[in-house]
């Protein structure tokens, strides 16, 4: 798996850095940032449910 992410469709939400803090984070204006472009495996189902609440669909998730 490997994560990207549109910072220019971001809405600063959170929903992604609440779900799965290992993988994302927010900058100062609260928009995603992604901290492992390539989770663990464990990591991967909190990863795309992160991505399935995005309310801005801006996690792609390229398996």
């Amino acid at each position: 798996m490997r994560v990207t992410t549109d910072h220019d469709r971001c809405v600063g939400s959170g929903q992604c850095a609440l779900l799965s803090p290992e993988v994302f984070d927010q900058d100062d204006d609260g928009l995603v940032l992604v901290l492992q472009e390539k989770p663990v495996a464990a990591l991967h189902g909190s990863v795309r449910r992160a991505a399935d609440l995005c309310p801005s669909r801006s996690i792609q998730i390229h398996d």
